[in-house]
């Protein structure tokens, strides 16, 4: 499942038309397609992973979560810096460094060097996504018009999701795991020539909140090696209650920062409207359940049931082929009764996949697993586009993109909270199906209290 919209909060017209809009909507479309793409098309090729360069499965949980984490973490000042230096520059860098970063991942030697890459990948990831949405404000400016063209730039990331993991596993094993990163060299290329043919965005004064930004970095990198590691050496050792004691520092930090400041990054009255915490737990939930169970099911084919990658990347064209299709039925469906419809409704059908999928043990026939699986990708993708339009509908408009920012933030953190959590749980192969049954139980009843929270606490349609 895709980012849900992000607006530009800040976005000015070109100083002068330089390139049709198709043009633009291109560049812009392959920034949130490989951005996509690389937040799920690396779970298949995790085991080939493992086997070429060796590590835990700790280490495997930091492959997925290094770039999630430093997409969530700044993904809050992202739209900030975009602003200052414009967003075809921000467009560019962030390009530029996500490509080089890349190929860093596909020669990486060791582990480490392949985490650290994955970081980079992260953060120059969460630089493009409101530089290309961006683009997309200052070129089309007729109201109807820039609605389709965020429209297709969102489908854009679903396809990629839905066709990540049938890539991950082709590559891997036609080629290699490298190939997977190799990938997004020849993505690279296209969209900075694009961007040579778009003229220069205008810049703004924006405030960049640097102590936030690096309070939010800390607060999430504890609580994620917290979540990895307590599955490893203990959730009593002393690192791992170091570093939960280090996040909520940081979180207290960052509290206090933006409530002293007289521009901060993240407004604390955001958090005092009720439909906005409610759209962050259920975005938080949804994003941990379709990924955590993405990584668990990849782990489940390949080391449980002996599946190629290839074949274990097939097992999710179910699921994820009729994610972009149901979106827009959400769309529609929230046009008519409310946001909150389509949200609950999705949740619901997630948790239904969820609770089914306990049936599922080593002898299970591979159909079972495969079928159980699109519930969670169809009710996901009919709760994911209503969680923005929910937040958009019931606040301010000068906020509005703070809180699709902070949405975003938490859906990332839900995906890395989840990777973290249920790869710890599954990470003993003796003890593999307790762990895999105690991961969808726990995503049944997190999906079941927030589809609960959402259809008792959201406005109704037509009413604030």
């Amino acid at each position: 499942m895709a980012t849900p919209t992000l607006l530009a909060r800040t976005a000015r017209p070109p100083l002068e038309p330089a390139a049709a809009p198709t043009t633009v909507l291109a560049a812009a479309l392959l920034a949130f397609f490989v951005i996509s793409l690389d937040g799920s098309v690396v779970n298949v090729a995790l085991p080939a992973i493992s086997h070429s360069l060796g590590g835990t499965m700790a280490d495997l949980q930091w492959i997925v979560d290094g770039y999630t984490l430093m997409f969530a973490a700044f993904m809050l000042s992202a739209g900030t810096f975009s602003d200052r230096i414009g967003a075809g520059r921000a467009y560019a860098w962030g390009l530029a460094a996500f490509t080089v970063a890349s190929v860093a991942c596909g020669v990486a030697p060791n582990l480490g060097t392949l985490i650290g890459a994955r970081m980079v990948q992260g953060g120059a990831a969460a630089l493009m996504v409101p530089a290309s949405l961006a683009l997309i404000r200052q070129t089309y400016t007729d109201p109807g018009k820039r609605a389709r063209a965020i429209a297709i730039w969102t489908a854009a990331g679903s396809v990629a999701v839905a066709v990540g993991p049938v890539v991950g596993g082709l590559l891997t094993s036609g080629l290699s795991w490298r190939a997977v990163f190799y990938l997004n060299l020849p993505v690279g290329a296209l969209g900075l020539a694009l961007l040579t043919r778009i003229a220069p965005s205008a810049r703004r004064a924006a405030p960049v909140d640097l102590v936030g930004q690096l309070s939010v970095v800390v607060s999430l990198a504890g609580l994620t090696y917290a979540v990895i590691e307590g599955g490893r050496a203990g959730w009593g050792s002393a690192d791992v209650l170091g570093t939960l004691a280090l996040a909520a520092g940081a979180t207290a930090v960052f509290v206090r920062t933006q409530a002293r400041r007289e521009q901060p990054m993240v407004p604390l009255s955001v958090f005092r409207n009720r439909t906005v915490l409610v759209c962050l737990a259920a975005g938080f939930t949804v994003n941990a359940v379709f990924y955590g169970a993405i990584f668990v099911l990849g782990m489940y084919f390949q080391q449980v049931r002996g599946a190629s990658p290839v074949s274990t990347g097939a097992m999710f064209i179910p699921m994820c082929a009729l994610i972009s299709v149901v979106n827009m039925a959400g769309v529609k469906l929230a046009a008519r009764r409310g946001a909150w419809v389509p949200m609950a409704a999705g949740q619901l059908v997630m948790a239904t996949g969820a609770v089914l999928m306990l049936t599922v043990t080593s002898a299970t026939p591979y159909l079972v697993p495969v079928l159980l699986l699109v519930p969670i990708g169809l009710g996901g993708g009919l709760a994911v586009p209503s969680l923005t339009a929910a937040i958009l509908e019931n606040i301010d408009a000068e906020r509005a993109g703070t809180a699709a920012a902070v949405l975003n933030t938490a859906r990332q953190v839900g995906s890395c909270v989840a990777v973290g959590a249920f790869g710890a749980l599954i990470a003993d192969s003796a003890h593999f199906q307790r762990g895999f049954d105690t991961s969808f139980a726990v995503s049944a009843v997190l999906l079941l209290t927030t589809a609960a929270a959402t259809g008792f606490l959201l406005p109704r349609a037509g009413r604030k």
